[in-house]
């Protein structure tokens, strides 16, 4: 079948069933590099819910975006053979069983050679894609964009399992390799002075959004590439990474981040990433104005990772 999408140059964009930057939808998994696939489960969120909805309205808004990209000068989809796999089920409000659902979603595509490319969904979904991938390549160099850290170790009533929670399992679980592994947009108030210190207890590398400014984008590119050292990694992005003036629909907004511009050139120059999965979270679109400017963020982050997996496959 044709991995290219429809093109907007022929059929206009309210045309046809709105599948990620108008892929096509998966019929088979075979000879297929790379396919996108909802995790639409926010029964781990602490605060702000709606997540669930967050894959179709990334959906939505990616017909707007086209095959080129040019920071990397490739037509990502002639590299990349690329599909929409739908959505991952999941048991609402019941959330280790939804972590398993997913689990098994994603590791379809595994074992099937193809990357899977998760649009959540709250962070808690992350888990369950580091569970599938993992089974595959081993401990993975896990790359985290986000302002909070995810490494708490329960939360109400001693639950270990929530969005606030899933790096801190991911290590106790052996499935990410900590001294490889890099977590960048640490901001904002704290629950208690050690909110921050827990992960490098942990042996992850923290980097603050002041830190991150201090040093300058190209040093803290080159730094996760050089944290990840070319092992398997994987890349979760969660959007409260970014200034809520830029993306004010997410679970957990905290302020003081990056700009949009500031975020997608960072992304744009990450190199030697050898990527073997990713996720783009926790956007709930209920609290997106009518221009749905996060969704559109968030499908943006996604074709730049996409376009940093086709760089590796060029």
């Amino acid at each position: 079948m044709s991995v290219l999408p429809i093109d907007s140059l022929e059929t206009p964009r309210f045309c046809g069933v709105p599948t990620f930057m108008r892929l096509p939808q998966a019929t088979t998994l075979e000879g297929i590099d790379a396919a996108i696939i909802g995790l639409p489960s926010d029964s781990g969120a602490p605060f702000r819910t709606g997540a669930r909805f967050g894959p179709n309205a990334v959906r939505a808004m990616s017909i707007m975006l086209r095959p080129i990209n040019p920071y990397r000068n490739i037509h990502v989809f002639e590299t990349l053979r690329c599909v929409d796999a739908g959505d991952a089920a999941v048991v609402p409000g019941y959330l280790e069983e939804s972590l398993a659902r997913l689990e098994a979603s994603v590791r379809a595509l595994v074992e099937a050679g193809v990357t899977p490319f998760g649009i959540g969904g709250d962070h808690s979904v992350t888990l369950a894609g580091l569970r599938a991938v993992a089974a595959k390549h081993g401990p993975l160099a896990l790359i985290q964009f986000d302002s909070h850290s995810d490494t708490w170790d329960k939360y109400f009533a001693g639950k270990k399992y929530s969005a606030g929670t899933p790096f801190r399992r991911a290590v106790e679980e052996g499935i990410v390799a900590p001294e490889h592994s890099i977590q960048v947009g640490m901001r904002g108030s704290l629950f208690m002075p050690d909110d921050v210190n827990q992960s490098v207890k942990l042996g992850y590398e923290v980097v603050t959004t002041d830190e991150m400014f201090e040093m300058g984008i190209p040093a803290l590119a080159a730094r996760i590439a050089a944290r990840t050292a070319g092992r398997p990694a994987y890349l979760t992005f969660d959007l409260d990474f970014i200034d809520p003036a830029f993306a004010p629909a997410v679970q957990t907004p905290e302020a003081g981040g990056p700009s949009a511009r500031e975020t997608l050139d960072l992304l744009r120059r990450l190199k030697d990433i050898n990527l073997v999965g990713c996720d783009v979270v926790e956007l709930s679109p209920m609290f997106d104005g009518p221009a749905q400017t996060t969704a559109l963020l968030a499908a943006t982050v996604m074709a730049e990772l996409l376009a940093l997996r086709a760089a590796m496959k060029a």
